[in-house]
């Protein structure tokens, strides 16, 4: 009994697991009779040091914490509304019966499909609904970054596009509308040959030959009369302009300027699709056709797999996304043209015009004759600050023309198309003739060209076996038109053969003396002297 009793009580134990806190527990009851004194004085320095080490160990926070602290619970209030509007939206807004995709579910569904085939770009394990986004928010940064970098004071000056007074002589045409003309060259009536040029893209009456010299005309004997298209520099535009209203223009032109004889006419890069609109429309004027760096419809139905594969294959992505434009969508070029050539500011002409260029258009860009007829030409063509013009540019070059350039093919067509043709061809040979444009064709192409693909030099070869293709290694876009004097010479000596100079003075009635008259006449001269 005693070693049971000389053991730990259950409670003793637990009061040694306890700090002494000056409570004593005796016996089945507690009692408080140990209990020190309030002293209050003590008091008051404990709780001094207590406050002391609070401060110590929790130092005060900093403005730029608070700041910080009050944008983090700003930015999750304004993620928390967000994902609130977004759930209001799903459960109102974007449900089946909503007003607002009953009236905008067509038209949405109707762009998504023609954008459709933009998802073929996408890798194979993206979903295009979120990826779709995340490309257009990096291409809004990379837009942003390159507007900053733009500004850069290291940047050259870009120069403004300058307005100049007009200039252009002007004719009225049978629907009320002015034209505007350049001629160089020799006059009128001691022309041998006229020719007719329209400019390209981006481009005006200035053109006409870049770098032409005038001793070089007036020895072959050519008046070169280069024009404004409808809208652009002075002429004013055309309400619904075609190829076939193209074509008409320039006859009306030649009659106005007093060519009453057949022409020649030059087409360069995108002014070819009008002189293949003149060959088509008004052959009976045209004496032959020069065509430099041509181009055709990229769209054009009859064109091979093949051809059609090399056009797509090397036109760049812009150049390709604008033809998409003029073709589907040719309301949204105007927010590209606004921020490129009518944008006030010259640029690049590869830029520009979406191109690249070979080694030798790079050497002739980068001189300074070419800069100033470069930008002197925009400004003209950008004189009247109207995208409209360019959009219907676009879309001629890439729409239906009303022909196909194998209808300029000469070929022996007969008719035999009701009874009394096919009656009269049983006794007889069916009434024929020949159909097409019987004149030459000449086409010079750089086979350094790369804003022209080779696939559409190989279409034309292919549908106008008659035409003289006449390929110019290392040669460029730019490179054998622009300010290149052997290059022009070659031209006029394929189309006019050797220089004969111009024509002699006209008699007082109007007609050109042969060298026969002439002699005869100074034979009579001098007898009548005698």
């Amino acid at each position: 009994m005693a070693e049971v009793r000389g053991a730990n009580t259950w409670r003793e134990e637990l009061a040694s697991l306890v700090e002494d806190t000056g409570i004593l527990y005796t016996g089945e009851a507690a009692t408080f009779s140990s209990l020190p004194p309030f002293n209050p004085e003590k008091s008051t320095a404990m709780a001094a040091a207590v406050s002391e080490t609070d401060h110590e160990t929790v130092p005060p926070e900093t403005l730029k914490e608070q700041v910080t602290e009050f944008l983090k619970s700003w930015c999750e209030m304004v993620l928390e509304l967000g994902r609130g509007c977004r759930d209001i939206l799903q459960q109102t807004v974007v449900t089946e019966d909503s007003f607002v995709v009953q009236k905008l579910g067509g038209p949405v569904a109707r762009v998504s499909s023609r954008l459709r085939f933009l998802n073929e770009f996408l890798p194979e394990d993206r979903d295009p609904v979120h990826a779709w986004p995340v490309i257009f928010f990096v291409f809004i940064l990379a837009l942003s970054a390159l507007n900053l970098n733009g500004h850069d004071g290291l940047a050259p000056a870009v120069k403004k596009v300058l307005v100049h007074p007009p200039s252009a002589s002007r004719i009225q045409l049978p629907d009320g509308r002015h034209l505007a003309y350049r001629e160089i060259g020799v006059p009128a009536d001691k022309a041998r040959f006229s020719l007719m040029a329209p400019h390209s893209f981006l481009s005006s009456r200035l053109a006409g030959i870049p770098g032409v010299k005038i001793p070089l005309l007036e020895e072959f004997g050519v008046r070169l009369v280069s024009y404004d298209l409808p809208g652009f520099g002075e002429s004013d535009p055309h309400p619904s302009r075609n190829l076939n209203s193209s074509a008409f223009d320039m006859l009306h032109l030649a009659d106005a300027v007093g060519v009453n004889d057949t022409f020649w006419v030059l087409g360069y890069s995108g002014g070819s699709i009008h002189a293949w609109a003149a060959l088509r429309y008004v052959p009976h004027r045209i004496a032959g056709a020069a065509v430099v760096a041509p181009m055709i419809n990229p769209y054009e139905p009859s064109m091979t797999k093949e051809e059609m594969r090399s056009i797509w294959g090397e036109s760049l992505p812009r150049r390709k996304l604008m033809y998409y434009l003029a073709r589907r969508l040719p309301k949204l070029l105007s927010f590209f043209y606004r921020r490129s050539f009518l944008s006030g500011k010259h640029g690049r002409i590869e830029k520009l015009m979406s191109v690249s260029l070979g080694r030798r258009d790079e050497i002739l860009t980068e001189g300074a004759n070419f800069e100033d007829f470069w930008h002197r030409d925009v400004e003209e063509s950008v004189r009247q600050g109207n995208t409209k013009p360019f959009i219907e540019e676009a879309i001629l070059q890439v729409s239906n023309w009303g022909f196909s350039l194998a209808d300029l093919q000469v070929q022996r067509k007969c008719y035999r198309n009701g009874i009394f043709p096919w009656l009269k061809s049983l006794y007889s040979q069916a009434e024929c003739e020949l159909a097409g444009f019987l004149g030459p064709i000449h086409i010079w192409q750089g086979m350094d060209d790369q804003a022209i693909p080779q696939g559409m030099i190989d279409h034309i070869s292919r549908v106008l076996p008659g035409a003289t293709m006449h390929k110019l290694p290392n040669e460029g876009h730019f490179s054998f038109f622009f300010f290149c004097d052997e290059c022009h010479r070659q031209i006029f000596s394929t189309l006019f053969g050797s220089p004969q100079g111009p024509l002699e003075q006209a008699t007082d009635g109007g007609e050109i003396l042969s060298e026969g008259d002439m002699e005869e006449q100074s034979l009579a001269t001098d007898s009548t002297n005698k």
